[in-house]
């Protein structure tokens, strides 16, 4: 199969930096845990998943303005310089990240490039909305295989899809794959439903509130009764009392600025312009000398191998 492999590394890079020891270090002492880390991940999932093609997703922009032109408070708290005109800025501010991650991230971007692992990013938007791109833009194709999403972000449940075969490998429970019914099983809503139940139940993480009153179960109920966003939205303009649990039409009715902004800010954007991309995986590393200059340098010999085997075992198939 035409399978494609898309990694959030963002989310996988922090998590690494947090989860590999940060005794993980280069002959010089440079921690490399979040390279090692991300490697690893990499190579674990190769195997298990055997795609044809690979994307390592970055984010160009990880605060686009035009989010925070619709909720200012939108990753508010992720600025580096936390003050409160920071904090109102859009794109270009800066993001808080660990001295010892930021040295890392020029090495991880070099060890993509030698193992011939395509990187992409777009100017203005986040990884997450080159994944839903990339995964549209695959799945729709004549030919197109399943879609397997790599991340530690629930924001991309949103893209999980059966009729396409997209699903997320879940970091944060050992890459669980979800697909739509694991989704209606963790929240009790309809199995594509999770941007709407994210607008509603907001999300602290990045600092949107959510509809004031209208927890995860009240909006789980909601999105039982009307099946999306959409048809609640429908109802409350309707008028009437129907379906609604009590309180809720008054708390939406009070916040309906707030969710029709927040449409637009938790959406993945699915038609962000990217030119074509490189995504064959190679079976061998495309720059094994610059590869093996980079694994003595900072002691990444055990997952640059790893990584190497993986790509091989892709042979196989061929």
């Amino acid at each position: 199969m035409d399978r494609l492999l898309l990694a959030d590394t963002p989310s996988l890079y922090f998590r690494a930096f947090h989860g590999v020891p940060r005794s993980v270090r280069a002959p010089d002492g440079m921690a490399v845990n979040a390279v090692r880390g991300l490697l690893d991940v990499l190579a674990r999932q190769i195997v298990e998943v055997r795609p044809r093609r690979l994307v390592c997703c970055f984010d160009a922009d990880w605060r686009p303005a035009f989010r925070v032109a619709l909720i200012g408070s939108y990753k508010a708290h992720r600025v580096a310089d936390a003050t409160p005109d920071a904090a109102a800025g859009a794109g270009g501010v800066e993001e808080e990240v660990p001295d010892e991650l930021a040295a890392q991230l020029p090495v991880i971007d070099a060890v993509l490039d030698a193992f011939g692992i395509a990187r992409v990013e777009a100017a203005g938007f986040e990884a997450d909305d080159v994944i839903g791109t990339l995964a549209t833009r695959h799945s729709g194709r004549p030919g197109g295989g399943p879609v397997d999403i790599l991340t530690g972000d629930r924001d991309l449940f949103q893209l999980v899809c059966d009729d396409t075969g997209v699903v997320v490998r879940y970091a944060v429970e050992r890459f669980a794959v979800v697909d739509e019914a694991s989704i209606s099983a963790r929240y009790g809503i309809p199995g594509r439903a999770y941007a709407d139940f994210a607008v509603l139940r907001g999300d602290p993480s990045d600092g949107l509130p959510g509809v004031a009153g209208i927890g995860a179960k009240t909006a789980a109920a909601l999105l039982g009764r009307f099946g999306s966003l959409r048809a609640i939205l429908a109802a409350l303009d309707a008028g009437g009392e129907g379906g609604f649990p009590a309180g809720a039409r008054r708390r939406l009715t009070a916040a309906r600025d707030y969710v029709d902004a927040a449409v637009a800010v938790v959406g993945v954007v699915r038609d962000v312009p990217l030119g074509p991309v490189a995504d064959v995986l190679p079976v061998r590393p495309v720059d094994e000398v610059a590869l093996a200059a980079l694994a003595g340098r900072y002691g990444l010999g055990g997952s640059v191998d790893r990584l190497t085997m993986a790509l091989a075992t892709l042979a196989e198939g061929l």
